[in-house]
């Protein structure tokens, strides 16, 4: 199966305070893969704005409470840039105490403590308690600062983050267009803030597959960075990427190639050959190579990859994972099966441990797994599979998001493979029903 229709790596706003960058994909051929729903969440631009956000004249009410909030939030990002989320999570619930006894539950600290959670919540999969937490932050900064404020921006995209990542992408881009809205409002047109809430509602779009409104702003968020921040700065790279993923969801990869090569280049200059952050842009261009079955460019990418992951992240964090799980979908594709399943266990081995059973990470393993049973005519091993990856994508993003589709759409695959055509037809109408939303 080729694997070439994968919509690719966005980087989008998110925060612990954060610039978020997250991967949602599906491919459509003999089956749907998913490279990874949150392939590198959470992982680029951690430093500037945790740094920007930490120095506002926003204290708690004694100082040396706010000193062990800060400690906290220390060692709350400290943990989360290692990928160790449960213990990032006890840290944030202390750190949320902390300033709920100095400032009361409507303090801004408080607000930042509820973001941060959240954001871990996220990573983790357990998205409705992210969005309720999204949803107080957002409550606290409106009235403590007013309605345009950088900070209300802020807890808006955060907020719409969450819905998309539950497919509400109505909701969603509902929420980026008032963090749009405020961006303008209180920055210059060509602040780079006011391209950053455009570049994500650009991603909404681009989910949607409205691409004629998507790239507009995509276009526009790049020119404002270049202009401002300068042609190689990391948000530019950024820009860069997720034009280049426009243009390969449309299939127009000759025009994402040189957009890839040069946001690696930016990533490279800025960040070192072998930073980990490096490997979100090798997988998009890997994978551009493999969606024009260019293996044997794409797989050195992979490798690549997966090297620096491996000598410089834990051997347990989700990102190792990630570029396991490509890895394994370039041999798949490649008919390299024995090869492909040990890297599709040792990634699922990592998800689960790190971060829970149930996460929708874990069920793209398991969906990626059985497509290789499929494929090899082991219907028995791969039906469970198919069962479990899609009891986790229901319950952890509602009954009708798109990979709930996806999932339902190659068991039915197996079905009429297996003579079970009743049942097939029935997966079916329900996944048609779900694509036929409007989001």
């Amino acid at each position: 199966m080729n694997i070439g229709n994968n919509k690719q790596l966005i980087i989008a706003v998110r925060i612990l305070e954060v610039w978020r960058i997250g991967l949602y994909t599906y491919s459509s051929a003999t089956g749907h893969t998913l490279l990874s729903q949150y392939q590198f969440a959470m992982r680029r631009v951690i430093s500037g704005l945790v740094a920007f956000l930490l120095i506002l004249p926003i204290s708690l009410s004694t100082h040396a409470q706010g000193k062990e909030w800060k400690r906290l939030n220390g060692e709350v990002m400290s943990l989360y840039r290692q990928g160790h989320y449960d213990q990032a999570v006890a840290i944030a619930r202390r750190a949320l105490q902390v300033a709920e006894k100095a400032g009361g539950p409507d303090h801004l600290d408080v607000a930042m403590s509820l973001n941060n959670l959240a954001e871990l919540y996220r990573a983790q999969g357990q998205n409705e308690l992210a969005r309720s937490l999204h949803a107080r932050a957002l409550i606290i900064r409106e009235r403590a600062l007013g309605p345009e404020h950088p900070l209300v921006a802020a807890s808006l995209n955060n907020l719409a983050e969450s819905y998309l990542a539950q497919g509400q992408e109505e909701q969603a881009g509902a929420f980026f267009r008032r963090a749009l809205a405020v961006t303008e409002k209180i920055f210059s047109s060509d602040h780079p803030l006011v391209a950053t809430s455009m570049n994500s509602l650009a991603m909404v779009y681009d989910s949607q597959g409205l691409y004629s409104q998507a790239e507009p702003l995509y276009q526009r968020s790049l020119e404002i960075w270049e202009k401002t921040l300068g042609s190689n700065h990391p948000d530019v790279a950024r820009g860069l990427n997720n034009l280049a993923s426009l243009y390969y969801s449309q299939g127009r990869h000759a025009q994402a190639e040189p957009l890839y090569q040069r946001a690696l280049a930016i990533w490279e200059k800025v960040l070192s050959p072998n930073h980990p952050d490096i490997t979100h842009s090798l997988n998009n261009l890997a994978a551009l190579y493999s969606a024009q079955g260019k293996y044997e460019q794409a797989e050195p990418l992979y490798k690549r990859a997966l090297e620096i992951g491996e000598n410089a992240l834990d051997p347990d964090h989700p990102d190792l994972a990630t570029s396991l799980n490509n890895l394994a979908e370039l041999y798949r594709a490649q008919g390299k099966y024995e090869q492909a399943e040990l890297l599709y266990k040792r990634s699922r081995a990592i998800w689960e441990k790190t971060l829970s059973p149930y996460h929708p990470e874990v069920a793209t393993s398991l969906n990626n797994l059985a497509l290789l049973y499929d494929a090899q005519g082991k219907y028995d091993q791969a039906e469970p599979l198919y069962t479990r990856s899609l009891a986790i994508w229901e319950k952890a993003l509602g009954p009708s998001h798109p990979d709930v589709a996806t999932s339902l759409e190659n068991r039915a695959t197996l079905y009429r493979k297996i003579d079970r055509k009743a049942e097939a037809e029935l997966l079916e109408q329900r996944a048609l029903i779900i694509r036929s939303l409007k989001r």
